[in-house]
């Protein structure tokens, strides 16, 4: 029976590319992995742990999927979990805050070099992870973003090469900006609406705070009510 991913994860695989060697970060029980195997897309992979549960959890997932000779599950922080003679060409990282993602690719951009793909999937602070990959020679090649269990989720992808990103692009995402979705503009009116109920509690004299949530609303307005 093949593995059943959730629908953000389904929605990740779609941007790994056919016949990857995947290495797979924080791999959440070994599930995308699997799944990717199962279906025959992808050559290999790595599912990499740093904590002992997860880790012991994966390992019996790959062995109770019999795939023990193409997945291998290594105790490893982040990107430590693979070497250049692995020839890893594509990096998952998922379910995790932008800023630890940036952090982890940070930690290990020396490695990053033979591979192609990376494929991210923040949980937020997507603005610096964004600005992590302009910093360090990589560029968007794509973006989506979808809602799972009353959760908007954005999925990030990048490979080599160079980008200029203006401050709206950092925050809002190039491609997303573009298409501007039924789903983006959800997410970014509850936002809008988090940041009201915020100004409603800061007391009128504290003239900065208000003006911060106030421009930051303001530019939340000028995005979504912009038809294109």
């Amino acid at each position: 029976m093949e593995t059943q991913l959730s629908k953000r994860l389904s929605e990740v695989a779609k941007f790994v590319p056919k016949n990857a060697v995947l290495l797979d970060v924080g791999s959440d029980h070994a599930y995308l992995p699997i799944a990717l195997l199962e279906q025959g897309h992808i050559e290999r992979a790595i599912a990499g742990e740093v904590v002992e549960g997860p880790y012991q959890s994966a390992n019996k997932n790959v062995q109770y999927s019999h795939l023990s000779d193409k997945i291998e599950v290594r105790l490893a922080n982040g990107l430590a979990a693979f070497e250049a003679s692995d020839h890893v060409s594509a990096i998952t990282i998922c379910g995790m805050g932008g800023r630890l993602i940036s952090e982890i690719l940070d930690a290990g951009k020396k490695k990053l070099a033979s591979v192609e793909r990376l494929i991210l999937q923040p949980n937020n602070r997507e603005d610096d992870l964004r600005r992590w990959l302009e910093k360090n020679d990589f560029h968007i090649v794509s973006e989506t973003m979808m809602t799972e269990n009353n959760k908007y989720y954005e999925i990030i992808v990048a490979e080599h090469g160079q980008m200029t990103l203006s401050n709206d692009d950092s925050r809002f995402g190039p491609y997303l900006l573009k298409d501007k979705s039924a789903v983006f503009k959800a997410k970014w009116q509850r936002e809008w609406e988090k940041l009201a109920f915020a100004l409603s509690s800061v007391p009128e004299d504290k003239l900065a705070e208000r003006e911060v949530l106030m421009t930051k609303m303001a530019k939340i307005k000028e995005v979504i009510s912009d038809v294109s």
